[in-house]
């Protein structure tokens, strides 16, 4: 990917807004790299737009590919999947700009607005500020999860979604085996383990509805009310629902709050039946039990794929690194969970 300068960065951004939105003028301010993204670069700014004598200041966040990934999505169809998402009502930035040009920037990039708030998951778990937040986050979630779940794809033309086939879970499943093969350099016994206990259990799929993919605190803006944004939409795709519920009961979420596990926040059972409260939907815990399980194996290979991307040489990244120490405390939550 080409480097490009933030001052560089600024001009081109300035005269891509400016095209794109019509603008007479355009100004862009504060423009900074903010922390976290191990995935994506994300930038911050404010942006002064002109048009017929008419101005406005946004607060805006550009979100851009920084290089080559051993898994490849797409900036386009996570713009129109936040955008579907907005146009539903559901607490998500709103989108302004999209491109996939790479005279632009040097890679794909979209732009969103900027919501203000906390995103640290140690804060919310451990701050008094949050104490309120903590206390109806988990019926806020569950809540907002099951409106992600009744979003219609085909209103909102999200034909590109990849899809799960008669059976999401074995499709995930055996998807993620794939994965694993491909990125492992050294033996897994446990995972090995997982994947035998997985494939004895694949539950069916009831239902296929758009699934988060990513659904966890740590893509959560949020302030002392509670959740004020969900993010992270890259991993969107079309599957079981109970995808989402047990991913957001996987052990790494919880920051060392363990005995809460939901996102360290409150029980399985109270987020369950605010999840079926909000959808009207049956939750087997079964089935939720098999995608926790699940979610705790697919968490133990990105973290595998994360230090690929740093070791291998595509993005050279602490970040990364670090996240690929984390493999063996997969190891040991899988062993835990189907001793």
């Amino acid at each position: 990917m080409e480097r490009i300068e933030p001052g560089e960065m600024v001009r081109r951004l300035t005269g891509f807004i400016r095209t794109e939105g019509r603008f007479d003028s355009v100004a862009i301010e504060n423009f900074r790299k903010m922390p976290g993204g191990a995935s994506r670069e994300i930038w911050s700014f404010e942006c002064a737009t002109e048009r017929g004598g008419e101005t406005s200041r946004r607060a805006m966040v550009l979100r851009r590919d920084p290089g080559a990934h051993n898994i490849s999505t797409s900036r386009r169809h996570e713009f129109m999947v936040i955008r579907a998402a907005f146009e539903e009502r559901i607490p998500v930035p709103e989108v302004f700009w999209v491109s996939e040009d790479p005279a632009v920037l040097g890679s794909a990039f979209f732009i969103m607005e900027r919501i203000d708030g906390e995103t640290l998951a140690r804060r919310l778990l451990r701050d008094d500020t949050y104490a309120r937040a903590r206390e109806v986050m988990p019926a806020q979630l569950a809540e907002i999860l099951a409106k992600i779940h009744q979003i219609d794809p085909v209103k909102h033309k999200l034909d590109f979604l990849a899809e799960s086939g008669d059976n999401a879970a074995l499709t995930e499943v055996s998807r993620y085996q794939e994965n694993f093969r491909l990125l492992a350099l050294e033996p897994h016994p446990a995972f090995e383990l997982a994947f035998r206990w997985l494939l004895k259990r694949v539950p069916k799929t009831p239902r296929t509805t758009l699934v988060h993919g990513d659904y966890r605190i740590g893509n959560v803006v949020f302030g002392p009310e509670g959740v004020r944004s969900i993010l992270d939409w890259e991993l969107a795709h079309l599957g079981d629902p109970m995808e989402d519920v047990g991913w957001m009961c996987v052990r790494a979420w919880r920051f060392g709050n363990d005995q809460k596990p939901v996102g360290g926040l409150g029980s399985r059972e109270d987020f369950f039946h605010a999840y079926e409260k909000a959808s009207g939907t049956a939750v087997d815990p079964e089935a939720a039990r098999f995608w926790e399980v699940f979610g705790n194996l697919r968490w133990g290979i990105i973290t595998i794929g994360q230090a690929r991307t740093h070791i291998d040489g595509f993005v050279k990244s602490v970040e990364l690194a670090s996240i690929g120490r984390r493999t063996a405390e997969t190891e040991l939550e899988l062993l835990n969970l189907i001793e």
